[in-house]
């Protein structure tokens, strides 16, 4: 069970944004094009799990302080560095191996995707707005590489909405680990000393205004109007508005 934990595999559903492109390309019914998206899921799932790792050994100190990943595999001491990091190998061959199968230019897209996490967990994550930046580039690469296995091109506006929604997401992360900070006096990670409260809930204000008003342009621009067959889209603008705010009631 420790095992299967340190892959963290509740956190694979973030990989489900592979099949964005095909929901909104009309294609989500193609079988062949939704099998070949699925390897591609595994392969991310992969290379997301070995992240997760490397990110879980070099934080397994910092994560014993803190309330809620203290009960991580690694922190917790139910799994050796050395099991961990053999893991994380063969994850990295299955991941690239799959990835290799399906298509050389999903394998580069999830390369970047790699290297920009690798380099997230070995210091970019301790930069202020940057772990942010990077957190929501990862969704951004995630509908890319949809596209590519599926050969259904993005729309520029998905790629906005996928990124400003991590964006708005990502934010809310940091202010829950403020808050932990103002309860507990501890630094859950490096970053935090570089946000407080008044900053995130004015970028949480921001983000928001920016995402409605995308989301409100997107259903109402020609492109959707003639791939979707319909002026009403803007409709589930409610929608949107709703979720957003609930989002911020929670938080």
């Amino acid at each position: 069970m420790a095992y299967l934990k340190l892959l963290r595999p509740k956190d694979w559903a973030k990989n489900l944004f592979l099949f964005i492109p095909l929901f909104f390309g009309r294609e989500i019914f193609n079988i062949d094009k939704l099998i070949g998206v699925f390897y591609g899921f595994i392969a991310f799932s992969c290379i997301a799990s070995s992240i997760y790792i490397i990110n879980d050994y070099r934080d397994r100190e910092d994560d014993r302080k803190h309330p809620v990943k203290c009960k991580r595999p690694l922190a917790a001491g139910t799994v050796t560095p050395a099991a961990a990091l053999a893991i994380c190998g063969l994850l990295l061959l299955l991941g690239f191996g799959i990835a290799w199968w399906i298509r050389d230019k999903f394998l580069f897209v999830l390369a970047i995707y790699f290297i920009i996490n690798l380099a997230y967990s070995l210091g970019l994550k301790s930069i202020p707005i940057l772990d942010i930046m990077i957190l929501a580039i990862g969704f951004v690469l995630r509908i890319k590489g949809g596209s590519v296995i599926s050969f259904v091109p993005l729309s520029e506006w998905i790629i906005i909405m996928v990124f400003l929604l991590a964006v708005f997401m990502a934010i809310g992360k940091r202010r829950d680990d403020v808050l932990l900070k103002l309860s507990s006096g501890a630094d859950m990670r490096k970053s935090i000393k570089g946000y407080n409260l008044e900053l995130l809930n004015v970028l949480l204000a921001l983000v928001c205004a920016v995402i409605v008003v995308a989301y409100f342009m997107y259903t109402m621009s020609p492109e959707t109007v003639l791939n979707m067959g319909t002026t009403r889209l803007y409709y589930t603008c409610i929608f949107v508005l709703a979720g957003i705010m609930r989002y911020l009631q929670i938080i």
